[in-house]
């Protein structure tokens, strides 16, 4: 998998179908790519009990990838170690 960069954010097109490219760097963090072009940033993880989550960080353009994968970041790392 390739990084999520600028570059390939802006490469992303929209497809009939919700689309998630993820990031080859930080295990969980990826881009979602709506019908309608909306490009989310996402960070999926696995609570205490198991249970998948995915949480929306936000839209391409109010965040850059690396401001994005910071967050991400943050928010694996809340997950691992608790509130």
């Amino acid at each position: 998998m390739p990084n999520i960069t600028k570059r390939t954010v802006d490469a992303a097109r929209p497809a009939s179908k919700k689309q998630i490219f993820w990031d080859g760097k930080l295990k969980g963090f990826g881009l979602q790519v709506m019908p309608s072009g909306a490009k989310t940033f996402v960070v999926q993880y696995r609570t205490h009990e198991g249970r998948s989550r995915r949480m929306s960080l936000g839209r391409y353009g109010e965040l850059t990838p690396d401001q994005a994968r910071d967050l991400a970041t943050n928010v694996l790392a809340t997950v691992r170690n608790g509130p």
